[in-house]
């Protein structure tokens, strides 16, 4: 289940996901990049990243992934993803994302106690409608507090880099901000942890991804690579491999998908 935050929130917040198993198996899950950070609340999850033994914390904040990560799960679990807009993990934690990419911090070592109480409402299986209420509630409080005039460039330059689907130039952005390469560079390492060809590169693939969601796949898929901005079909399926370890058409056969850029593998 995917819930929008409230409209004030939206700058910051892109959406809430709600995912629960009931049975007492075990899942492999694979996450890929999409371009944002987030946090996960749980009360009962046992994760653990594929290869490792320890578990997960309960509830973490994750930075920028750069490349996919596959995690599984043992038995039944219910959590809340907070997908957020890919600035906001820096404006939390007040760290560079390029010091947090591709890692895990318990909210524990962040926030202290301040997540305890949803963790304990999904325990008790509270309507997760309910608790992502009141989770908007205390990101509307903590932005209170916040103003950083940098994060309006850089929310305007990822709007612009969305509004284009990626498939735009170095020197388009730099006619965009008026800020040098280097500079948007740096810009981006602080504030999202990658840097801006990264980002467009990402967004480029998930306008891919969105355009094999909504277009009948009998289309043939180097027409729609073209039509995402890729030079050839090539170009796509390398990028496509690295991203998610899988081909478009391993992908497309892929059942259950959590969300777009998180899905069960087989």
């Amino acid at each position: 289940m995917q819930i929008a935050p409230s409209a004030s929130l939206a700058s910051y917040i892109k959406h809430y996901i709600f995912l629960e198993n009931s049975e007492n198996d075990i899942k492999k899950l694979r996450l890929f990049a999409d371009g944002n950070t987030g946090l996960i609340i749980s009360s009962d999850i046992h994760i653990y990243q594929d290869g490792l033994e320890n578990n997960l914390p309960l509830s973490f904040f994750y930075g920028q992934p750069t490349r996919y990560k596959d995690l599984v799960t043992k038995g039944a679990f219910s959590f809340i993803v907070v997908v957020f807009q890919p600035y906001f993990l820096n404006l939390l934690l007040g760290v560079s994302a390029r010091e947090i990419q591709n890692q895990m911090i318990t909210v524990e070592d962040v926030i202290k106690n301040d997540l305890q109480p949803f963790q304990e409402k999904l325990f008790y299986k509270v309507d997760p409608k309910v608790i992502i209420h009141e989770l908007n509630g205390y990101f509307t409080a903590f932005l209170s507090k916040k103003t950083d005039t940098d994060h309006h460039l850089i929310k305007a330059t990822q709007q612009y880099i969305l509004q284009n689907k990626g498939a735009l130039y170095l020197k388009d952005l730099e006619n965009f901000t008026g800020y040098s390469e280097r500079q948007l560079e740096r810009k981006f390492d602080h504030y999202i942890g990658i840097s801006p060809k990264k980002y467009s590169n990402i967004t480029r693939l998930h306008y891919f991804l969105s355009l094999m969601k909504s277009r009948n796949m009998d289309e043939n898929i180097t027409s729609l690579s073209y039509d995402a901005g890729y030079a050839d079909q090539s170009h796509l399926i390398k990028d496509f491999k690295n991203n998610t370890g899988l081909t478009p058409t391993q992908y497309l056969k892929t059942e259950n998908k959590l969300a777009v850029n998180f899905i069960e593998l087989p």
